[in-house]
């Protein structure tokens, strides 16, 4: 894997996010399609690990996005923004933030 320069890291744009609602895709196991609150803006997206986790079950949950991440369009769904993780074993473990932190707060 090659080094990334600062230049690189600066370019996106990494922020907190909280998942406002989830809904089944029907037809797809192993996605999900989320909202996202950014703080002054709400988004769609496309979470992974449906098959894990319940699509109730992470609402309201506190998530870092990369938040300039190239649209891409799955089952019919436009995801605005990229919901990071730890991958284990194909299952998404999110990374979030643990102090009341204000959505849309920069990660730098």
């Amino acid at each position: 894997m090659s080094n990334v320069t600062y230049d690189d890291f600066a370019k996106l744009d990494i922020r907190v996010a909280k998942i406002t609602a989830t809904e089944s895709i029907p037809g797809k196991s192993k996605i999900i399609k989320g909202t996202i609150d950014l703080g002054n803006e709400i988004r769609d997206v496309i979470i992974g690990g449906a098959q894990y986790y319940r699509p109730e079950d992470i609402v309201g949950k506190v998530v870092i996005v990369i938040a300039n991440l190239e649209p891409k369009t799955m089952a019919g769904i436009e995801s605005n923004a990229m919901l990071l993780a730890a991958d284990v074993d194909d299952k998404p473990f999110w990374l979030t933030v643990n102090e009341d932190v204000p959505l849309g707060s920069p990660i730098k």
